[in-house]
């Protein structure tokens, strides 16, 4: 049976927008500046820390260390407040459920995964979550996807990845296994040219995984 793996963050719930916001906000406690494009750059192209930013202009490694922790307090904040899902997540999700096997590979902390998902109906269609807390290095690394690979007996043949950003690409990618890009208005742009299939929203995705499941 064919696996799907999901990414998070902006496939099944609208989250970089929260996201975005409280990073801006801690950084701009300190009087650093956090644009929307270098967010785009830093943390859905690149994956990294937009943290890098304090360091850069001298900031010392345990104030990070505590602009970290008051960006993910006011992250959870923001989540439990308004976290919708995807529009059509929600069906999609539920139409898949028993024609695949499906499971959650996200960057995000399991506390905010929960938050985002307290009222969303869609963790009970999975099979299994793999959050950050379950493996070392993120993504664009190949760690994660290989992480749930491994887990659960999967072979990259037999999964196909939903991601919407470069570096989950890149993950995806580097890990061997197929990708399916389903653009938002946070990785329009993106350079996508490695992925099976580029859509245009989540009912998209769903015909994609169908084909692919009938060849299985």
């Amino acid at each position: 049976m064919l696996t799907v793996l999901w990414d998070n963050d902006g496939v099944l719930v609208d989250s970089e927008g929260l996201y975005f916001q409280a990073c801006r906000e801690a950084l701009g406690s300190v009087g650093v500046g956090l644009t929307l494009e270098q967010f785009k750059d830093i943390s859905l192209r690149r994956g990294e820390s937009v943290f890098l930013l304090a360091t850069e202009q001298g900031i010392a490694g345990h104030d990070v260390d505590e602009l970290r922790k008051r960006r993910d307090q006011r992250y959870t904040e923001l989540l439990t407040l308004r976290c919708p899902a995807i529009d059509g997540a929600r069906d999609v999700v539920r139409a898949l459920h028993g024609r695949v096997r499906m499971g959650v590979v996200t960057s995000s902390r399991r506390g905010h995964f929960k938050a985002a998902h307290a009222h969303s109906g869609m963790v009970p269609y999975m099979d299994f979550v793999l959050t950050r807390e379950d493996y070392t290095r993120s993504k664009p690394d190949p760690e994660p996807y290989r992480t749930a690979m491994e887990r659960h007996g999967l072979r990259p043949e037999h999964c196909i990845v939903v991601e919407d950003s470069e570096r989950g690409l890149a993950s995806a990618t580097a890990a061997g296994v197929n990708c399916i890009v389903v653009l938002s208005e946070w990785t329009q742009g993106g350079d996508f040219t490695t992925a099976v299939a580029v859509v245009e929203n989540i009912f998209g995705v769903a015909d994609e995984v169908l084909r692919k499941a009938g060849r299985c």
